[in-house]
């Protein structure tokens, strides 16, 4: 994704509680289903994301990734609590069991903690998948979005909506980009 300015460059500052922490973050909307990196079929939009939040680390298995630009796959589900057409992570509800990925990092959200070779470099952000993780995605749909999202400030669902959208590819979230 290419991006105005020094990618990366712009982070939330620190609020020191979990609770209303802001993450930012770089976000590639696919037409990939979400059973594609290990949830269950249909869940929602599966985005690849790479996000900075100074204030929690969810990263699998305990690790450290608060002061780092890092990837995740997340399911982005409409919710009105969060405004007007707009759109959240998807909480788990307390007591569900769904299927997750063996990195997600034991949060209750639909979101997967890979480590996935990332860079950020002048006005580009770099992922680079494993072709084995998802398979084939030739025909793959794709847009980019550079968002800020929220922590709600009581915790309960919605716990993590986008809360600004700075900027959309392809001003629509048409999802015009298409893997070759």
């Amino acid at each position: 994704m290419q991006v105005r300015g020094k990618a990366g460059e712009i982070r939330p500052k620190a609020t020191g509680q979990f609770a209303g922490s802001a993450v930012y973050s770089y976000v590639w909307p696919t037409s990939l289903d979400s059973a594609a990196v290990g949830f269950e079929a249909g869940q929602g939009i599966l985005a690849l994301a790479v996000t900075f939040h100074p204030d929690f680390d969810d990263a699998a298995g305990g690790g450290v990734n608060r002061h780092v630009w890092h990837p995740h796959w997340v399911v982005l589900t409409p919710d009105e609590a969060c405004g007007p057409k707009a759109l959240k992570v998807r909480d788990i509800p307390p007591g569900a069991k769904p299927k997750v990925p063996p990195t997600w990092p034991g949060v209750p959200l639909l979101i997967d903690s890979p480590t996935y070779p990332t860079a950020l470099r002048t006005d580009t952000v770099t992922v680079r998948v494993p072709a084995e993780t998802i398979g084939a995605v030739q025909g793959v749909k794709f847009d980019g979005v550079t968002s800020a999202l929220k922590v709600n400030a009581n915790l309960h669902a919605p716990l993590l909506c986008i809360s600004d959208v700075f900027d959309v590819a392809s001003g629509d979230l048409s999802l015009p980009g298409v893997v070759r």
